[in-house]
C-alpha cells in the first residue's frame, strides 16, 4: 500500500502541475486577448489614417441642370473637410430596374442577379463612410433614376430583422454602413414645407433600415441664391459627418 508521505508527495506534486497548468492556460488566453485588443486598435487606427470617402448619388433627370449645383457644392464642402468624393451621374448609367425576386438574399447572398451597372453601385455605397443623395424633389420624394439605384442596393443589408426603438427593421449585411446624407432640390420655386418633411422622413426612415450611424437631410429651392444653397448644405454636412 502506498504510505501517507508517499500520497501527500505525490499530491502536492499534482497540485504544483496543475497550478502550472493553470497558469499557462490563464497566460494563452490574456495573449490571445490582448492580440484581439491589439488587432481591434490597429484597424480603428488605420480606419482613422485612411482618407473618408463620399459617394454622391446625383439622381438629376435630363440635363442635370437641377442638381449639378448642389453636387458642386457638396464637393467642395466634403473635400475641404477632407473627404475624397465621387460622384455618380446615374442618369448617365445603365441600370436595370430591380425584379423584387430577393435573389441577392436568398441565391446569390450579397449581390444582385442582374449582372449589370446596378452590382457596382450597390459595392461603392457599401464601401463608402458617407452616401450622398442628391435629388429632384418628387413628391417630397427621389427622382426615377435615385429611387432604381436605392432599390438595387438592398444587397446590402441581411433578410433578418431586428427591434429598432421597438419598431422592426433589416440586419445589417456589414460591421459598418455609410451615413446618410439627403439633399432635394425643389422646381416648384418656393420650398413646400410639405415636401420638406416629407423628405426628410423619407431619408430619416431608409437611414434607419440601411443602418446608417448618423443622417442630415437639407431641401433647396430653386429660386434660392447660391449663399443660401451653400449655407444650407454646409450645415447639413457639418451635421452628418460631426464636426
Amino acid at each position: 500500500m502506498m504510505s501517507c508521505r508517499f500520497r501527500r508527495v505525490a499530491w502536492r506534486r499534482m497540485a504544483v502541475k496543475a497550478e502550472c497548468l493553470r497558469k499557462t492556460r490563464r497566460s494563452g488566453r490574456t495573449t490571445g486577448r490582448a492580440s484581439r485588443l491589439e488587432r481591434r486598435r490597429r484597424l480603428r487606427y488605420d480606419a482613422g489614417m485612411r482618407e473618408k470617402e463620399a459617394l454622391v448619388l446625383d439622381g438629376g433627370l435630363g440635363d442635370g441642370s437641377l442638381t449639378h449645383g448642389a453636387c458642386e457644392i457638396v464637393g467642395v464642402a466634403l473635400k475641404g473637410a477632407g473627404w475624397r468624393v465621387r460622384r455618380l451621374a446615374l442618369r448617365e448609367i445603365d441600370i436595370a430596374p430591380c425584379l423584387g425576386c430577393f435573389g441577392c438574399w436568398v441565391k446569390t447572398p450579397g449581390v444582385c442577379v442582374i449582372d449589370d451597372a446596378g452590382r457596382d453601385v450597390a459595392r461603392q455605397i457599401a464601401q463608402s463612410d458617407l452616401l450622398v443623395y442628391i435629388t429632384p424633389l418628387t413628391f417630397g420624394g427621389y427622382s426615377s433614376e435615385l429611387k432604381k439605384a436605392l432599390d438595387r442596393s438592398i444587397p446590402n443589408i441581411l433578410p433578418l430583422f431586428r427591434r429598432v426603438k421597438g419598431e422592426v427593421h433589416h440586419v445589417k449585411r456589414y460591421a459598418r454602413h455609410p451615413r446618410l446624407l439627403g439633399i432635394g432640390v425643389s422646381a416648384k420655386g418656393p420650398i413646400d414645407p410639405e415636401d420638406e418633411e416629407l423628405f426628410e422622413t423619407l431619408v430619416h426612415r431608409n437611414a434607419i433600415n440601411m443602418a446608417a450611424p448618423r443622417n442630415a437631410t437639407c431641401v433647396l429651392g430653386v429660386t434660392d441664391d447660391d449663399e443660401i444653397k451653400t449655407g444650407r448644405i454646409e450645415r447639413a454636412v457639418r451635421r452628418v459627418i460631426g464636426s
